[in-house]
């Protein structure tokens, strides 16, 4: 373990933000991490996995903490499921690849979503009709005050949309270490009705699909909306989808007949926020260095060079207009630090 100073966290997060932290180091053991949390003289830490959840707006003047776990091990099996656990530092992309070369499915609709295995849990990330909290069975993570490790099982993260207990009550006080998945074996459930996976299904002729079809299609379906973090600075969708009452739905197709909605209870329908910005005429608009994405609008985008500051405002300013123009209100689905 090397603790290093004045480091450009500009590798660290896929926004490629050059804010830099005072302080940095990498851990990629159990005894490293407890090592570091046991230092006194660095009260103040920012957590770091794949960078792929947050906007820096600011140098960090702490100790930023990447988290380096590897590993990936079968637990338990019988000939319907197997339970697999994958440590917090692995390519959340790549777990989903090894899942889907052992047969193992649950996972196959969130591939290619962008960062690491311990994020997913607290963010509870979705796509395409699944999310994390359909296959998750627990976590372990290192209580930041007490450094005992504590295992939470699926109540006890109290799962919502794009949210658990370690955004809400347990906020930053535990780092997730591992993470485990009860995935089927056998007689796969398929998601296939939710947006255009089934289209893009039938276009390449597949009337049967696998567990691996359904990842393909979900791969050619991202790459052809969403910019690769490599080529273009962005964190994937910035919002979260709004969820409204039915009775301000029902008023505002009045206004906005072609306004699409997914049915969540009899109660409460959840509006494309993609859709609100584009309405909002956001859509493939730049700003010299950044901006918002020409095929998806739910994407800000880095250029090259941008200040965290300037998209965080441009953030606002979405937020504003669709406010505006819809009285409906959108929330940041990535951290602002």
């Amino acid at each position: 373990m090397q603790i290093l100073n004045n480091i450009s966290l500009k590798p660290y997060n896929t926004f490629g933000i050059d804010a830099v932290a005072k302080h940095f180091t990498s851990v990629s053991s159990i005894n490293d991490l407890k090592q570091v949390l046991e230092l006194d003289r660095f009260p103040n830490k920012l957590i770091l996995g794949g960078g792929s959840n947050m906007l820096l707006t600011k140098d960090y003047e702490g100790l930023a903490l990447h988290i380096n776990l590897k590993g990936i091990e079968i637990i338990s099996e019988d000939e319907n499921s197997a339970i697999v656990k994958a440590q917090a530092g692995e390519n959340w992309h790549e777990f989903v690849l090894w899942c889907l070369e052992h047969n193992f499915g649950g996972l196959e609709n969130l591939s290619l979503i962008p960062g690491n295995v311990g994020t997913t849990p607290i963010q509870n990330i979705g796509a395409y009709g699944v999310e994390i909290k359909d296959t998750f069975e627990s976590c372990e993570a290192i209580n930041l005050k007490s450094l005992e490790f504590e295992n939470f099982t699926k109540e006890e993260c109290n799962f919502g949309y794009r949210n658990s207990t370690f955004k809400q009550k347990n906020k930053d006080k535990y780092i997730v270490t591992s993470v485990c998945f009860k995935l089927s074996k056998k007689n796969h459930k398929l998601n296939i009705n939710y947006g255009t996976i089934a289209n893009e299904l039938q276009e390449n002729g597949i009337k049967n699909p696998t567990i691996q079809d359904i990842s393909k299609a979900v791969i050619a379906i991202r790459e052809s909306k969403l910019p690769n973090p490599k080529d273009i600075g962005n964190s994937g969708s910035f919002f979260k989808n709004p969820i409204i009452q039915k009775s301000e739905f029902d008023k505002l197709i009045e206004n906005f007949p072609d306004m699409p909605s997914y049915t969540i209870s009899d109660n409460e329908v959840k509006v494309p926020a993609g859709w609100l910005i584009e309405k909002s005429g956001f859509k493939g608009k730049q700003f010299g260095n950044y901006g918002v994405h020409k095929k998806q609008a739910l994407v800000l985008v880095n250029y090259g060079d941008a200040k965290g500051s300037d998209i965080f405002k441009l953030s606002k300013l979405i937020q504003k207009t669709v406010k505006r123009l819809f009285n409906i209100s959108i929330e940041a689905e990535v951290n602002i630090l």
